[in-house]
């Protein structure tokens, strides 16, 4: 695929779009919202209609409203995917929309939801990082059909080969190295995946409850330190972005609520969010692993746990090194307990649970482990200086990431900042109504980046 981001892709490509929505204005709305782009706009108000278009026009990806008479938007986007499993599927949903979004999620199989009302800046980029994804599978199965047929030639020319062992040869390094760019693709496809489930995580919790990052840098981190293979890396890395995604069917006040002061019910209902998140994930094959995982990150090493009550090695291993990550992170954001334990007590106090809440050997790397990197957060602070949007200058250099306030990442660590980019923090905060703060580098530490703008 040619370099560009997401939106110069395929605005050349001109791709056509359906909005369902059983509201003309609504519909017209959408439109409206997309008409800077190239796009090929097709509009139905019911489900019928939508299935009739289908049938006769090529469609790229489909955004529909939730609740409409008839047929619903899952039920839609669920015949959708089985007549057209390559359309992209994008929900629109009420905010307390939960059992409709579930549906869409496991039965209509959706890239993404949207909450209404809309931000226009976050439908265009779900609708560019949905193409995105499209291209990249669209790629990967064109170069697996081209791997295949590249077998089938080597296959076919080896019963007359004698004299063809160079072709031979040369074909099948060529084929290699398609297989190999599409195991690419297919894997940033999955890194695609999982930061759009994170995303819509991060954007329903509040800002005291958004742990996600925190627990995936943790995560890394370890797996870094103790060598583990790639994809145990990767699929526990997925289950740190979503552990937490059976906490979507909770109302806001449980979401809010630490488990030492819920009710009997209410703890009930908290001890069976890893195993709702098991079953919303399992449908999705490359979360299968990263699920299982997910299931078992709060079982305790004596076997007190939940929710099957496993002890031991019986515990797998990344729900073992997940629940370390998660307790460190909940427990000083005040989510266990109603009072915040600062990293120093925590850290002297998590040995004495070792071998009852956590497994002894994980939990003494574990610590040791965070010790080191505070060690050397301390000495990079003492070069990191803060800034808000009407201090920063240009070519200051951002020390740590910064996030929106629904999570959502607007400048990565390393970026250099240009009078561009603080116009549009600038603008951002105007039009959220909060303050940015930015944490810099001292200018001698500067590293030679590039620019590293939000879109």
């Amino acid at each position: 695929m040619q370099a560009g981001t997401p939106a110069e892709v395929h605005s050349a490509k001109g791709a056509a779009l359906l909005i369902v929505d059983d509201e003309p204005n609504v519909a017209r709305s959408v439109a409206r919202s997309l008409r800077a782009r190239p796009f090929d706009i097709h509009t139905a108000h019911n489900g019928d209609d939508a299935l009739e278009i289908m049938g006769h026009t090529t469609i790229d990806l489909v955004l529909c409203d939730s609740r409409m008479p008839g047929m619903d938007g899952p039920t839609l986007l669920r015949e959708i995917g089985q007549q057209w499993p390559g359309v992209m599927r994008i929900l629109f949903t009420g905010f307390d929309d939960n059992a409709q979004t579930i549906k869409a999620i496991n039965e209509g199989r959706i890239f993404r939801y949207i909450s209404k009302p809309w931000d226009e800046q976050i439908l265009l980029e779900a609708i560019d990082q949905a193409l995105a994804f499209q291209s990249l599978e669209r790629d990967r199965a064109r170069l697996l059909q081209l791997t295949h047929e590249q077998n089938e030639a080597l296959h076919h020319a080896n019963a007359t080969l004698e004299s063809r062992v160079e072709q031979r040869t040369a074909e099948l390094s060529a084929a290699t190295a398609q297989l190999s760019v599409a195991n690419k693709a297919l894997k940033q496809s999955y890194v695609t995946a999982t930061e759009l489930f994170s995303s819509l995580l991060s954007q329903r919790l509040p800002p005291s409850r958004k742990t996600n990052e925190a627990v995936i840098r943790l995560v890394r981190e370890f797996c870094a330190r103790k060598k583990y293979a790639e994809k145990f890396t990767d699929d526990l890395v997925m289950a740190a972005a979503l552990y937490n995604v059976g906490k979507l069917t909770w109302t806001d006040p449980l979401i809010a609520l630490p488990p030492e002061t819920m009710s009997f019910e209410q703890r009930q209902r908290y001890r069976e969010y890893p195993v709702t998140g098991e079953r919303l994930l399992l449908p999705l094959e490359i979360a299968q692993d990263a699920a299982h995982m997910i299931r078992h990150h709060q079982e305790r090493w004596d076997g007190t746990g939940f929710p099957d009550a496993l002890a031991g090695d019986a515990i797998p291993l990344g729900s073992r090194i997940l629940k370390l990550a998660v307790d460190l992170v909940e427990i000083r954001m005040g989510m266990v307990a109603s009072r915040k334990v600062p990293l120093e007590e925590l850290l002297d106090s998590l040995p004495e649970y070792a071998g009852r809440l956590y497994d002894p050997v994980l939990a003494e790397d574990f610590v040791q482990m965070v010790r080191e990197r505070e060690k050397i957060a301390r000495r990079a602070n003492e070069s990191v200086t803060t800034h808000t949007t009407d201090s920063v200058r240009p070519d200051m250099v951002i020390a740590r990431n910064l996030l929106a306030q629904d999570g959502m990442l607007l400048l990565r660590e390393g970026t250099v900042i240009t009078p561009r980019l603080i116009a549009k923090l600038q603008g951002f905060e105007e039009n959220e109504g909060v303050r940015y703060t930015l944490h810099v580098l001292n200018p001698s530490l500067k590293p030679e980046v590039s620019d590293d703008a939000p879109e």
